[in-house]
């Protein structure tokens, strides 16, 4: 591959110096003014060969750059196309990842632990044995993260599929150990899993299996290590661990955790004299000016805890006037303050007191400020906001704090306590006023809120930003967000810290600030998820909400709540959130709120196909956004009515809505919007039997889902692109096109779309003459339908299995799938689907010996048809019809209805269907 395109390169460099001195030829060899030298005089003599040569040097140049184009592959290209994977999935998302913290320079002498662990991982892996989970444990401040963080940089290239760390908060104090279903999501999700696919549901305990298979699915046949920091218990962090015996785990964590055959790697303090030689070697003086035994005396006040020797050194280096001698007095005095401290809790504690006494005053309170947050990680925005100083100060802070050993940074220019600093910030801020603690939290969620506010404009489709930040965020400093990927960037990573601070404020009654930043947080979370997170959140934000009185707030809870239940397949859950919402909005005179609850609700039924309660709720959000001139609202009511009037067979009422839908959206310049509008017009003209405009509106929504890198729904239009394309005869283009939207649907989790493309491929199996395969895909199809409550692709997929079951004799099969299936497009009121069962039906009992019967349910069908104006089935009822006359009552009865089939098959450009008849009537006329 190289080779061939370093030779298309220097074919490009020849040829183009070549044409150019032609060129160059050619448009001065008639010039007088000079003489060319050599043999180039003689083309001066004789210009009409320079014309010639340029034209064969071209020509040769183009030929050959073709033959080494091995950009091109044989076949038909599908139309449209369909870009690979280029990081369009969530932020962060990699196939390999490298997520372990920045190594330290204060390691020092785990040299035989270290080595024993590269050892054993060695020879297990050479005599390509499992690798058992290593327990890394010790009292806090040993070490444990250090070492086990340098462990994983030593051994990186040994799990080429990547190092993941997570904090799984087992001992840090303000914050709930993290849930193994969190860490699991957090870990799916970093590893490239959709949102949309990672499982969600109300059963924590069923939710946290399903998402602990995922991963190890994920991870099977890779070599990857995972660190999981400060465990709680082995229970914790169970579910994490990878089923295949090619993955490393260390866990830390400050307890003895019994591990099914672990290896448990305890970390003791360090020998004394490491600690000095740590402590020298950080202080950053020669070892030669210091006094060995105040040294010794030192690190033996601080534990020869890594930790504590680290700060006592740093002490040291910023103040070059200091004598060792001067740092031990200090430390004295400090242990003499935390007497009331256990032993080793004082060790290391006397440490921070010196450094943080060491600080300027306004350091000292810019550092207690930081015990006030409820987060994980912060950058410099954060910090201003909770000093109260400006961004410039800030970073000043955190370099300084950093310097001092009192933070660490990570990846990203974010800081992060040691759970030891973090106890002993919030213990330094818990002696001040109790309203600091409140007022720090307020300002951090104000400053969330606007940020929220600037991100959500992004991300939003009709540009809302959601509720707008409080007057006192006018004066805070955001960060720049200028696209929507930077804004997608900056959500991804501060999703923990901003939920983190919604359940701080929910623990401080801080209500008014919960309510408006689970709103603020809803179109992300819509967006990226994890559903099962965000149903927690607008739960809180409800139960806020009521503990207020606040009934619109309580309405737009509910409405969020019942969107993500919508997303989740949830519908009985959703219609119930829903229609509280529309009762709370009534109750406050709320119109704008009620007529988005309707709309939300109206989906929720057409989704569960209650096609009138559909109809109506779209109607009467309509009207209200009518009343309120909200346009935008105007079109997404009329496209989903649009949506109700298409399955319930109202062709032409259908494309009005959506036709004026359409209308709106490109008037607002709502791309999304149009493209939709225009997929579903694309799919009532092919229910009408108008292929060409079908097959033009879906590759028209296709570029703009592709211009807005939206792939589900690039998936959709690629599946109803599909259905065109067999209904034309191109079976071979359908497949392509289905197949490329299963493996979208599959990859982004969406089982509707995945359930709609194996449904089609089960067609395709069928017309291809592969009737068990057509079966066994089609009962697969049925099965997700089911689970999803899916009643118009349950219908679908029965009247599909009844045609494949009567292909193999499975005859009863067959009419029982055609029985349920018009039972339930009976309910649904879809008259269109109706006429096409009737007709396999028909066709059924026409090939099984009973056209007479066959006969009956053609002229069904045909009726239905033509009152819906559904002219494929039209076509089929009357060549059933035809058929069966043909074998009742002869040929000269049967060509009237079998040549009006042909007219109405040739209007739709069915000609294998025509080719059918023709041939039937040529060899009754031979």
């Amino acid at each position: 591959m190289r080779s061939r395109r370093g030779a298309t390169i220097a074919l490009v460099a020849g040829g183009g110096a070549v044409t150019t001195m032609l060129v160059g030829l050619v448009t001065n060899a008639v010039s007088a003014q000079s003489h060319w030298p050599s043999w180039l005089g003689w083309l001066q003599a004789h210009p009409w060969l320079s014309f010639v040569m340029l034209g064969v040097v071209t020509a040769g140049l183009t030929a050959l750059l073709a033959a080494l184009d091995d950009h091109r592959t044989p076949g038909r290209s599908l139309e449209p196309t369909v870009r690979p994977d280029d990081g369009s999935g969530p932020p962060g998302a990699a196939l390999v990842l490298r997520s372990l913290p920045r190594d330290t320079t204060a390691f020092t002498d785990r040299s035989a632990e270290l080595e024993l662990l590269v050892r054993s991982v060695r020879a297990l892996q050479e005599n390509d044995e499992a690798l058992p989970v290593h327990v890394i444990d010790g009292m806090p401040g040993v070490g444990k993260t250090t070492f086990a963080v340098h462990a994983g940089h030593v051994l990186s290239e040994r799990f080429p599929d990547g190092q993941l760390f997570v904090n799984l908060n087992g001992h840090t104090t303000g914050r709930s150990p993290v849930q193994a279903t969190e860490a699991l999501a957090s870990l799916l999700t970093a590893a490239g899993v959709p949102t949309q696919q990672i499982p969600v549901g109300d059963d924590v305990s069923a939710i946290t299996e399903a998402r602990a298979a995922m991963w190890r699915s994920r991870l099977a046949g890779k070599k990857a290590l995972l660190i999981l920091d400060n465990a709680a218990s082995y229970r914790q962090f169970e579910p994490l661990l990878p089923g295949g015996s090619g993955c490393l785990v260390l866990v830390t964590s400050r307890k003895r955790l019994a591990v099914h055959e672990e290896v448990v790697l305890p970390v003791e303090a360090l020998p004394p004299d490491h600690a000095v030689d740590l402590f020298i070697r950080l202080s950053g003086r020669p070892a030669d000016t210091l006094d060995r035994d105040v040294l010794e005396e030192l690190v033996r006040l601080c534990g020869y805890l890594p930790l504590g020797v680290s700060l006592l050194a740093a002490r040291l280096r910023h103040h070059p006037s200091w004598s060792v001698e001067d740092l031990r007095e200090r430390l004295v005095a400090a242990r003499g303050r935390l007497g009331e401290l256990r032993a080793g809790e004082r060790a290391v504690a006397a440490t921070f007191d010196l450094s943080y006494r060491d600080l300027a005053p306004e350091r000292q309170r810019f550092f207690q400020s930081l015990g006030f947050y409820p987060g994980t990680d912060l950058d410099a925005y954060v910090g201003a906001v909770l000093g109260a100083v400006s961004l410039a100060v800030a970073r000043q802070q955190l370099d300084a704090l950093y310097d001092a050993h009192l933070i660490d940074e990570h990846p990203g220019s974010r800081y992060r306590l040691h759970d030891l600093l973090r106890d002993y910030a919030r213990g330094l801020a818990d002696e001040g006023d109790s309203m600091d603690h409140v007022q720090a939290v307020q300002r951090v969620c104000t400053y969330y809120l606007a940020a929220l506010a600037v991100a959500n404009g992004h991300i939003v489709r009709d540009g809302a930003g959601g509720p707008p930040p409080p007057d006192s965020a006018s004066q805070m400093e955001i960060p720049p967000m200028e696209s929507r990927t930077a804004a997608l960037g900056w959500l991804e990573n501060e999703r923990p810290n901003v939920l983190a601070c919604i359940r701080e404020a929910n623990r401080l009654a801080l209500n008014d600030l919960v309510i408006r930043l689970a709103a603020a947080m809803a179109p992300f979370l819509r967006h990226a998820g994890p559903w099962d997170q965000a149903v927690g959140l607008h739960r809180t934000a409800a139960e806020a909400a009521r503990h207020t009185g606040d009934q619109r707030a309580l309405a737009g809870a509910l409405t969020e709540l019942g969107v993500v239940r919508r997303f989740m397949a949830a519908y009985p859950e959703a219609t119930e959130a829903l229609n509280e919402a529309v009762t709370q909005y009534e109750a406050v005179g709320d119109r704008r709120g009620k007529a988005d609850a309707l709309n939300q609700v109206g989906i929720v039924w057409y989704l569960t196909a209650d096609n009138d309660a559909g109809a109506r709720a779209q109607t009467e959000a309509l009207a209200l956004y009518r009343e309120l001139g909200d346009r935008h609202g105007q079109a997404n009511s009329l496209a989903d009515l649009g949506m109700v009037r298409r399955q319930t067979s109202r062709f032409e009422a259908s494309v009005e809505a959506q036709s004026e839908a359409l209308s709106i959206y490109r008037e607002l310049g709502d791309r999304y919007g149009e493209a939709n509008s225009l997929r579903d017009l694309g799919i009532v003209h092919c229910l009408m039997g108008e292929y060409a405009p079908a097959a033009q509106r879906q590759r028209e929504a296709f570029d703009i889902y592709k211009e807005l890198d939206d792939r589900v729904h690039q998936a959709y239009a690629l599946n109803e692109l599909g259905v065109v394309r067999r209904l034309t005869g191109d079976l071979a283009g359908a497949r392509e096109a289905h197949t490329l939207a299963l493996e979208h649907y599959t990859d982004l989790g969406d089982r509707f779309g995945r359930a709609n493309s194996i449904r089609h491929l089960g067609v395709l199996d069928r017309l291809s003459g592969d009737a068990p395969t057509a079966i066994r895909v089609l009962e697969e199809a049925l099965e997700a339908y089911r689970d999803l409550g899916s009643r118009g692709g349950e219908a679908a997929s029965l009247s599909e299995l009844g045609v494949a079951r009567g292909l193999v004799d499975e005859q009863d099969g067959a009419v029982e799938a055609f029985r349920q299936s018009l039972e339930i497009l009976r309910e649904l009121g879809d008259r269109c689907g109706e006429a096409e069962v009737l007709n396999h039906w028909g066709t059924l009992l026409r090939t099984s010996g009973d056209p007479a019967a066959g006969r009956g349910h053609f002229e069904q069908a045909l009726g239905l048809a033509r009152d819906v104006r559904c002219p494929l089935e039209t076509a089929r009822a009357l060549e059933g019809i035809g058929r069966c006359d043909w074998m009742v009552v002869g040929p000269a009865l049967a060509e009237g209805s079998l040549r009006e089939a042909v007219t109405v098959y040739r209007q739709l450009g069915v000609s294998a269907s025509v080719d059918d008849i023709e041939r039937l009537l040529v060899s009754q006329a031979g």
